[in-house]
């Protein structure tokens, strides 16, 4: 199956000489520069990413800094990067760093691996790139480009794909460079063997790639599993009293957690705004208090990985504050920008105060 390690190593580091996009954290070996930017790159594009780790790195530019930081500071930071638990082990992982390992990053593998939020992707990441170590990355673009080149169709959504490509990933890895490597593979499955029109007639490896022999190059890499998507009905109340408004802060256990919000009420199926005044949830918030309606947003539509989430923001001014909302945040509503929230949250209230 694999005839010339060598040359596909040598040819595949002389494509990433060439074609590599010039990164800040590929300027640095420092293993809490290279962590953050593999933690915010994990759910999010470079082009994205990129102002999100310069001013993340800036406001918090050592772990110790980090890990000095209030939770609500780490997620306003991230505010807009979605996939919040990242904000949150981020901040754990770096007190972690603190209190176990005297404020120095840890410099081996398993101890890399035991910080909260990183698997075995993360921890190959940063020992490879910060320590050269030995230990190969396997992403989505390394999936793809190693199932097309030697015609895999192992489902690499399953575990016996995982462990078959992470197999063949670590036999393939060049040992005395592992950091050009690993970039190297990753960055030609993102830039050249691309999951759409992948750039296949000037491709350095066309010649010995089985799918593009095979004509396969579409059907690979094989996934064999679908997402269940579920549909959230939420509504939100944008209340206010007195030049007041209120937030109230996200549980675990659910999208968003530790982000703030408007009172939230959640049904099954979407409502109009009449049948939502009768909603005990929202008699709750209203309490005995005169409301008027000031405001009703249109419906946002917001998409995360394994749920679809139909938002509307309803503005009620009242003459008063009920038991509910007094268990909730009051703040000015100039000030609601203080707070972390969502980019659905931002959204919404964007509309309601524009």
């Amino acid at each position: 199956m694999i005839d010339d390690v060598d040359w596909l190593q040598r040819r595949l580091a002389a494509w990433y000489t060439t074609n590599k996009r010039d990164l800040p954290w590929r300027h640095t070996r420092n293993p809490y520069l290279i962590w953050i930017s593999e933690i915010i790159l994990q759910q999010t594009q470079v082009a994205q990413g990129m102002d999100y780790y310069r001013r993340f790195v800036a406001q918090f530019p050592t772990v110790a800094a980090l890990a000095e930081a209030s939770q609500d500071e780490v997620l306003k930071a991230w505010q807009g990067l979605g996939y919040y638990s990242r904000a949150r082990n981020l901040h754990a992982s770096a007190q972690m760093v603190m209190q176990r390992f005297g404020g120095q990053f840890p410099q081996t593998y398993a101890e890399v691996l035991s910080l909260k939020g990183v698997g075995e992707y993360t921890a190959a990441a940063v020992c490879s790139f910060a320590y050269r170590l030995p230990y190969a990355t396997v992403d989505g673009n390394v999936y793809r480009v190693l199932a097309r080149y030697f015609g895999c169709d192992v489902p690499i959504d399953t575990t016996e794909g995982k462990r078959f490509f992470a197999q063949l990933a670590q036999t393939l890895l060049d040992r005395h460079r592992p950091d050009v490597h690993n970039q190297a593979l990753m960055e030609f499955g993102a830039l050249q063997c691309t999951p759409a029109a992948p750039q296949c007639n000037v491709c350095p490896l066309c010649d010995s790639c089985a799918a593009w022999r095979e004509q396969r190059v579409a059907a690979l890499p094989v996934k064999q599993g679908k997402t269940h998507v579920r549909d959230r009905y939420f509504y939100y109340f944008l209340i206010e009293v007195a030049g007041k408004t209120f937030v109230r802060q996200r549980g675990a256990n659910d999208v968003w957690q530790g982000l703030y919000e408007f009172p939230l009420v959640e049904v099954e199926e979407p409502l109009s705004v009449e049948q939502l005044l009768t909603h005990a949830d929202v008699m709750a918030l209203v309490g005995n208090a005169v409301a008027q309606i000031e405001y009703v947003s249109p419906v946002r539509k917001h998409v995360l990985s394994h749920q679809r989430i139909f938002a509307q923001c309803i503005k009620l001014t009242c003459d008063a504050v009920s038991p509910a909302l007094a268990a909730c945040v009051a703040t000015d509503i100039g000030h609601l920008d203080h707070f972390p929230v969502s980019r659905l949250m931002e959204r919404l209230m964007t509309d309601a105060l524009s």
